[in-house]
């Protein structure tokens, strides 16, 4: 009869049939199909802009920012979070947030500025890898700065996505590319590159709590926010563009008012 084979051998075995592949839940995959979908769209967004179909890139645009922002909470909600899907996200954010805004704006304006145009779009994008990369060191850091959960170092990059494609949204309300407002949009997608690199300390919200009789409120502004953007797209997107600039001064005033005895620049240092 046939002893039994021992542990050590059994170990052997699997060794020489090499790597099993380990079988996954469907719902870890989910957060990962949300990135991809998010890359789809701001893949998609440039083709329809080199395609004449403006309108329609941008939102594709928007809707890359969209499911950039949800994918990291389904993946929290599931909890599905993994190293993988964080390493995904981040290659999806320079596309979605960096190079496809960066095109977008370049055919349908940038381009009237002829080399100067196309540097200004290098420069937008550029400053958005290297904001991505920054974030990505600092939230490796085993200890974080104290204002970190409060406050951004210069502006996200999906908030600067937005915010670089406000000369088109002008366009699409009837403005004409004329010289004076190519180049003045030039001058402002090369300030909006600048914005995403700056140490400027921009309110996150993410530690912001409500109370709860102003929930419901709060919930209707929301609501009649989005009614308005959906019929009056391109008005509301500029003036919420806008009104998120005019924030900033105020949001670099409370972080000194709060934590004016610690710079940034010494926190964020081999950045």
């Amino acid at each position: 009869m046939t002893p039994a084979p021992t542990p050590e051998q059994n170990r052997k075995k699997d060794e020489a049939r090499g790597p099993r592949l380990r079988e996954i839940p469907l719902r870890l995959m989910v957060p990962n199909l949300i990135t991809v979908l998010a890359i789809c769209a701001g893949l998609t967004g440039i083709r329809l802009a080199f395609e004449g179909r403006y309108e329609l890139a941008v939102a594709m645009v928007l809707l890359a920012a969209f499911l950039d922002g949800i994918d990291g909470r389904v993946a929290r909600l599931l909890k599905a979070t993994s190293s993988f899907g964080v390493q995904m996200d981040s290659l999806a954010d320079i596309v979605n947030f960096g190079v496809a805004p960066a095109l977008v704006s370049y055919a349908y304006l940038l381009h009237n500025g002829h080399s100067l145009g196309w540097i200004a779009a290098l420069i937008y994008a550029i400053g958005a890898g290297l904001r991505l990369a920054r974030f990505n060191v600092m939230e490796e850091r085993g200890v974080k700065a104290p204002w970190q959960s409060e406050f951004f170092v210069g502006v996200p990059a999906p908030m600067g996505a937005l915010l670089m494609l406000l000369p088109v949204y002008i366009g699409f309300m009837g403005v004409e590319p004329s010289p004076v407002f190519v180049y003045a949009s030039i001058a402002y997608t090369v300030v909006i590159g600048y914005l995403l690199v700056s140490r400027l300390p921009v309110w996150s919200g993410k530690a912001s709590r409500i109370r709860r009789d102003m929930m419901l409120p709060i919930l209707l502004v929301l609501v009649l926010y989005v009614a308005l953007v959906m019929s009056y797209t391109w008005e509301m997107l500029s003036i919420s563009v806008v009104a998120y600039l005019c924030v900033l001064p105020f949001s670099a005033r409370a972080w000194h008012r709060r934590f004016g005895t610690i710079t940034i620049e010494d926190d964020i240092t081999h950045v």
